[in-house]
C-alpha cells in the first residue's frame, strides 16, 4: 500500500474508514512475524510442536508496548486498533502449513504431495523467507500509516524503528539473523523505486515524504 491522499487537517488522525486499511495491513504482516516466531521457537520445525499461545505468553509487555508504537505512529483509534484482537493472530492458534506458504507467497514452491510442506526443511526455508517478507511489508505499511496521519519523519521514525525492532525480536526469537538494519536495506530496494520513480502515480509530497522517512530511518538504524 502506498500514500495517495494528504493527511487530514486538524489532530492528524485519518478517518477510521481510511485507516483501518492501513491498519489492517500493520496487524497482517505482524499476524506472519507472529506466526513464524513461534514456529521458531520450537527450534524442531514442526508444526505439530507450534503453539502461538506459549509463544506469546511471556513476550504479552513486549506485544503491549509494539502495538502502543503502532497506534502512535498511524495515529489509530481505539476502534481501529480494535482490529488486532478481531483478527485472532495475537490469541492462541493452530499454524497450518498453508499459512507459511501464505506468509512466503509461494517462494519456496509447492510440493508434489502438498503435504510435504510440513516437512521441516520446507517449513524453514518458508519461515525464512516470510520473515524477510513479513518485516518488509511491516515497514512499508507503518511508513504509510505515518505519512497520512501527518506525522512527520523527525516525529515517526523513532517509533517506527522501536516497532521494528520488536517485530525482529519476535520473529526470530534468540537470534540476529534479521536486523532492523538488514529490514531498512530490503524495503528501500523492494519498496520504493517504484514509489519514487518518477512515471509513479505517487503525488509528490508523498515521494518527498518517504524520502526523508528513509533518511532518518537510515540515520537512526
Amino acid at each position: 500500500m502506498a500514500l495517495t491522499r494528504r493527511p487530514e487537517c486538524g489532530d492528524g488522525r485519518v478517518p477510521p474508514a481510511r485507516a483501518e486499511p492501513m491498519a489492517r495491513a500493520v496487524f497482517a504482516a505482524l499476524g506472519g512475524v507472529v506466526e513464524i516466531g513461534a514456529v521458531r521457537a520450537t527450534a524442531t520445525w514442526l508444526l505439530s510442536d507450534v503453539s502461538v499461545g506459549a509463544f506469546l505468553e511471556p513476550r504479552q509487555d513486549d506485544l503491549r508496548r509494539l502495538l502502543e508504537g503502532v497506534r502512535v505512529v498511524g495515529r489509530f483509534p481505539g476502534e481501529v486498533m480494535a482490529v488486532a484482537v478481531e483478527l485472532g493472530y495475537f490469541a492462541d492458534h493452530e499454524v497450518p502449513a498453508a499459512s507459511l506458504l501464505l506468509w512466503s507467497e509461494g517462494i519456496a514452491g509447492v510440493p508434489d504431495p502438498v503435504e510435504r510442506l510440513e516437512e521441516p526443511e520446507l517449513v524453514r526455508r518458508m519461515c525464512r523467507i516470510g520473515a524477510d517478507l513479513q518485516l518488509t511489508r511491516l515497514l512499508q505499511a507503518l511508513v504509510t500509516a505515518a505519512l497520512a496521519a501527518g506525522t512527520e519523519p523527525g516525529e515517526g521514525a523513532a517509533g517506527i524503528a522501536e516497532v521494528l525492532r520488536a517485530a525482529c525480536g519476535l520473529a526470530e526469537p534468540g537470534r540476529a539473523r534479521n536486523t532492523p538494519v538488514d529490514i531498512h536495506r530490503i524495503w528501500r530496494v523492494a519498496r520504493l523505486p517504484a514509489i519514487l520513480h518518477p512515471a509513479s502515480d505517487a503525488p509528490d509530497w508523498g515521494k518527498a515524504g518517504y524520502r526523508a522517512y528513509d533518511a532518518e530511518l537510515e540515520r537512526l538504524l
